[in-house]
């Protein structure tokens, strides 16, 4: 339940001295220890609220189902508990609660077992005065459903003694810390840092399945402690894996002193095994024992009683257990779970740090239709099972490296005085989505099960009774590219250039790497961040990352146009990879029949030019577009927003190599869309359906959505034709646009805004949130506007008004439509929901227009309902879209990294900033010679004759 006064208060900072004593902050000030000023904070004891979902009618609720499906409950439901996730990205996610839970477990692709693992825990075991003072306690509130059980030998039999009243959870992702300010001990200060490698333009270590827990300990007592910490870890990847049975568990002594644990977890013939290692670290003061195996039941040789009775008595375990090699596999319905301690005396008014480790291997990827893949890491620690060994002792050697890089890339944002505090830590922790958001990350180009080759068919073959059919593709007449293997496939790619020269176009001159402040604005930033241009190391693997838990699909093309801000700017390499995924789709055609349920009709799988959905679910890349719901060939935005996205990447990192591969499909993107301009004015039409990302929203005739990205991509591909050298291309561009905008603009403008559509239904005068997405990328590219200055400050200043203020003041965000007489559009579902990730593109396009007053008061309506201590309890599980009355739709979902795109307009890249400021069509009426002489660091040269496409696809090109 929300509290009355989230719609009447506003709190733009926490401070920590208002939830640890500054005593304790300055005792904690050295190593990292204390809890940086900007976080998002939470008290052990808050209470977890149930989350309210969304309640649809019936005629929705029919068209919501798989891959989308919001009633696949989850088996415990949803609370206000989350926190920062652990692990790099891409090799499976475990997820973190604020009062220390591990749940949300995401080894398995696809699959989220939600329910935290209650064995898994940090412990402490204190003793003073010669004994006569202890205490032993779970370093977490005991406030789950499971414990308490009178006589119970399993984990209710431990101390759950922490009132969580003085203990306090600071999140700055991918950093967390937990103190507890005199808990269980009041002489003891004690703060536990959560590390994890997410580090940007690091394509390394960002990608290992592995987190440190550093804890400072701080005795402010006159007598020496004695203190032990005890790690506890279930062999199991949650939900009731563990009862499985088969698992073992295997101590090990490791190099430096890290000593541990190894749980190999078995799983089902489906997907390939797990191992988990749990370790700590041994110094000249730090002592560390494990006891391997541990059972939670009655029956178990060892009892989780017994094993705290041991802690409690001795606070260490026997050395010897270090020999007793692997357990005897486990009994199906028996829990096997290992416990590694750690001991140190603390002297009175001393400090002492000990660092656990965490880390888990699981090699392959697999997914249902039975492709497997090497997960990233792999790549770095080899295919074995055992590698978890390897990781868990690098990560206790290189977190205090990773830390440094991290406080690095975070520093310039934190320490700007001018950015409102809730948008420094919001900023950074909304990125928890790219570890916990069911990321896989591949370590190469092609799927482990054939020995790392894609097999093509030369002719129509049927699986599955499924018919595949070759796609014919047309490529346009000019010279080929040619470039080495990139991506998921072959790019030896066709990429035409206009004209008859043999040329290829290469990148020379100094690479720039700084992003320098803008000059007009009071919130200008000087970023650490830089974006990679092309060089020996573009081969990232294959990345793919969910649409949301609930919507199952890898890389849903019009949500990651929200999303891709974040990857852009922090993982460059990674976002031109997906791109030019999306642009060998874009050549390759499926012809096995689907039923798309929304209408009952049937089209075929993937429409040659036409941009894909997503890159599938069963057989991601192979098997694209699980989204069925309606036909997504004729939906109206995918293909300009490919090209917006490509134009942009291409602009910002300056990799001319990725321009020119993926050029034949922003042609073949282009001019797929002619047949959607049904009155030859060269503006594109909606087709009375919901044919766009607002999937239950019908729109007839022209949009300002759809219509608004389809100018703007004419004008990006028209940029982009003229720095690859293709005039004609460009004059074609041009001179649809400069038609399309005055029909957008007479149908569309209404002297304030422009309608949602130029049909006359109901709501084809609504106030559209989205109206200017368009816009939003052509400011963000470097372009000249869409619009006259008025106009699009005017619609912004409309939508401000009426969308975000008209919305309980201002305090949840932008509602997605909104009627002119401030009532709330109740059309369908979506019309009346906030978007979080389409409120954050508002706010950045009102930052580029020079709102910054408006932009920063439109997203901090999701900061204040989402993340404040007063809103909802959407932190760290932030949902597509809620309802005015607080009902959320699909948590953790992609959209919301679009508040990335926030800080792209508050530091746009220097090769944006310096572009030509003349009028971009003007340019393409410039001579040849001119019109290459502009991009100063291209050369010519000559390299091909015969054009080709994208000829290592899953479904065969020829050309």
């Amino acid at each position: 339940m929300v509290a009355g006064n989230i719609f009447h208060c506003r709190r733009n900072s926490w401070p920590p001295e208002e939830y640890i004593s500054r005593a304790t902050l300055q005792l904690l000030d050295f190593d990292s220890a204390a809890p940086p000023e900007q976080a998002w904070r939470r008290k052990l004891n808050s209470h977890a609220t149930i989350l309210k979902e969304f309640s649809v009618t019936f005629t929705e609720a029919i068209k919501l189902t798989a891959p989308i499906n919001p009633f696949n409950r989850e088996s415990c439901k949803p609370s206000a508990s989350q926190g920062v996730p652990l692990g790099g990205m891409g090799s499976g996610s475990i997820s973190r609660g604020f009062r220390g839970e591990f749940r949300h477990w995401q080894i398995t692709p696809g699959t989220c077992e939600a329910s935290p693992v209650m064995a898994n825990q940090f412990s402490i075991f204190i003793s003073r005065d010669e004994g006569n003072k202890n205490y032993a306690s779970v370093l977490s509130p005991g406030q789950h459903e499971g414990l308490g059980k009178s006589g119970d030998q399993g984990i209710s039999s431990w101390g759950w003694n922490l009132s969580g009243q003085h203990s306090t959870y600071h999140a700055l992702f991918p950093r967390a810390w937990t103190i507890y300010d005199g808990e269980p001990d009041p002489e003891l200060k004690i703060s536990c840092r959560q590390i994890s490698p997410f580090i940007p333009h690091n394509y390394r270590d960002s990608s290992l399945p592995t987190t440190v827990f550093v804890y400072t300990l701080v005795n402010t007592g006159k007598e020496r402690a004695k203190v032990s910490l005890l790690f506890t870890w279930a062999n199991s990847i949650g939900g009731i894996s563990h009862l499985s049975g088969d698992h073992v568990n295997e101590p090990f002594i490791g190099e430096d002193g890290v000593s541990g644990v190894l749980l190999h977890h078995k799983t089902d013939k489906e997907n390939p095994p797990v191992t988990f290692a749990i370790a700590a670290c041994e110094t000249q003061n730090v002592n560390v024992t494990v006891l391997p195996c541990f059972g939670l039941s009655e029956g178990s040789s060892v009892t989780a009683k017994d094993m705290w009775d041991k802690m409690t008595q001795d606070g260490h375990f026997n050395r010897e257990n270090f020999n007793t090699g692997p357990s005897m596999p486990s009994s199906p319905g028996e829990t096997s779970c290992a416990a590694v301690s750690a001991s140190t005396w603390v002297e009175p008014h001393g400090k002492c740090t000990v660092a656990f480790a965490l880390a888990w291997s699981s090699p392959k990827v697999k997914f249902m239709k039975g492709k497997s893949y090497h997960r990233r890491y792999t790549k770095f620690y080899g295919t074995s099972e055992r590698a978890a060994l390897n990781l868990v002792h690098d990560a206790l050697k290189n977190y205090k490296r990773w830390e440094e890089e991290i406080e690095n890339w975070q520093a310039p944002i934190l320490r700007d005085d001018r950015l409102p505090e809730w948008y420094k830590f919001t900023l950074f922790n909304e990125l928890y989505f790219l570890v916990s958001g069911g990321t896989v990350w591949t370590d190469s180009a092609l799927h482990a099960a054939n020995g790392g080759s894609i097999q093509h068919q030369s002719t129509a073959t049927e699986t599955n009774n499924v018919k595949v059919t070759e796609a014919n593709v047309n490529c346009k007449q000019g010279v080929v590219i040619e470039h080495s293997t990139v991506g998921l496939y072959d790019s030896t790619s066709g990429s035409s250039l206009n004209g008859n020269d043999e040329t290829m176009l290469m990148k020379n001159g100094e690479d720039e790497s700084v992003i320098p402040q803008r000059k007009d604005s009071k919130y200008s930033r000087h970023p650490s961040t830089h974006l990679d241009a092309q060089n020996d190391s573009n081969d990232v693997g294959g990345f793919l990352y969910l649409e949301g838990v609930e919507y199952i699909m890898w890389c849903t093309y019009d949500v990651h146009f929200y999303a891709s801000y974040a990857l852009l700017m922090l993982f460059p390499k990674i976002e031109l990879s997906i791109q030019r995924d999306f642009a060998k789709a874009v050549l390759c055609e499926d012809g096995r029949k689907v039923k798309f349920l929304a209408e009952g009709n049937s089209g075929i799988r993937k429409v040659r030019g036409a941009v894909p959905h997503d890159l599938g679910t069963h057989d991601p890349w192979h098997e694209m577009n699980a989204y069925n719901i309606h036909d997504t060939s004729t939906w109206k935005d995918l293909n300009p927003k490919f090209v917006l996205q490509v134009y942009r990447d291409f602009t910002a990192t300056g990799d001319l190599s990725f321009g020119a591969d993926v050029w034949p499909s922003v042609c073949a993107a282009i001019e797929y869309m002619d047949q959607f301009d049904r009155d030859n004015d060269c503006l594109i039409e909606n087709d009375g359906f919901p044919d766009q990302t607002y999937d239950t929203w019908t729109v007839h005739g022209v949009s300002a959505y759809c219509g608004g990205l389809w100018l703007a991509s004419l004008q990006a591909a028209a940029a982009m034709a003229l720095q690859l050298g293709d005039r004609a291309f460009a004059d074609r561009c041009k001179s649809k646009f400069v038609k399309a905008k005055s029909v957008f603009e007479a149908k569309l403008w209404n002297g304030s805004y422009f309608n949602y559509d130029s049909g006359s239904s109901s709501n084809s005068k609504s106030i559209q949130t989205d109206q200017l997405a368009g816009q939003w990328y052509t400011a963000s590219s470097g372009l000249p506007d869409l619009f006259d200055k008025f106009k699009i400050e005017s619609s912004l200043q409309k939508v401000y008004d009426f969308n975000v203020m008209k919305v309980r003041g201002g305090r949840m965000g932008a509602v997605n439509g909104m009627y002119p007489n401030g009532k709330v559009d109740e059309t369908c579902m979506q019309s009346r929901e906030i978007w979080t990730g389409v409120t954050y593109a508002a706010a950045a396009t009102m930052i580029l227009a020079g709102m910054e007053e408006q932009a920063f008061t439109t997203a901090e309506g999701i900061f204040i309902a989402g993340w404040s201590e007063e809103g909802y309890g959407y932190a760290f599980q932030t949902p597509e879209a809620w309802t005015i009355d607080g009902h959320f739709r699909s948590l953790k979902y992609m959209r919301p990294l679009a508040i990335w795109s926030m800080q792209w307009a508050l530091s746009l890249p220097k090769a944006i900033l310096e572009a030509p400021k003349i009028n971009m069509m003007d340019r393409i009426l410039a001579s040849p010679h001119s019109a290459r002489s502009s991009h100063n660091e291209t050369c010519v040269k000559k390299i091909a004759k015969k054009p080709k496409c994208f000829s290592n696809s899953v479904f065969r090109c020829s050309c």
